[in-house]
């Protein structure tokens, strides 16, 4: 698997990870407990088996076009009742063109995962991934009200056969 991923400014980046850190300390499920030299906070647009030939040179103009692009966190939540416990990115137009964007790219591409899809897709940012529902008062409480902002500054793509990272712009972050 191959995803397309936007990194967070460092102010973003540093909300996220203590809010991370502040529900690994009350006990609570987080990412901060993922150790893995990738772990960091992101957006993922897409992910697919593999890239079709050229795609990474064409997401690499995309992006360096493109960004940075605005963002705004909102609210902390349970997707699906179950599953990751997430912070809500608030679409913006631009957000929303750019996914479109690297979508229209990787339209031939294998194996795209439809939660992804433009009409489909949540942006957020995951904080952790097996969550209970019934915890996510606790999670709020812990995590605070802050509604950061910042900005996406660059990209990148995770290999899932190897757990490796590349970047997708040629203004490395």
């Amino acid at each position: 698997m191959r995803t397309v991923e936007l990194i967070c400014s460092a102010e973003v980046d540093a909300e996220v990870r203590a809010v991370w850190d502040r529900l690994a300390a009350a006990g609570l499920p987080s990412l901060a407990r993922n150790t893995h030299p990738t772990n960091r906070p992101h957006l993922t647009l897409a992910a697919v088996d593999e890239f079709p030939p050229g795609a990474e040179h064409r997401l690499a103009d995309l992006f360096d076009a493109a960004l940075p692009v605005p963002v705004t966190l909102d609210r902390i939540v349970v997707l699906d009742g179950s599953a990751p416990l997430v912070w809500l990115v608030r679409p913006t137009p631009a957000l929303t063109a750019l996914h479109a964007a690297v979508w229209d790219v990787l339209a031939d591409a294998p194996g795209h995962r439809a939660w992804h899809a433009p009409g489909a897709w949540v942006p957020h940012l995951s904080v952790a991934l097996r969550f209970r529902n019934a915890d996510l008062r606790l999670a709020r409480a812990v995590a605070g009200g802050q509604r950061p902002t910042g900005a996406f500054v660059g990209a990148r793509s995770y290999n899932g056969a190897d757990r490796s990272t590349a970047p997708l712009t040629r203004q490395h972050i």
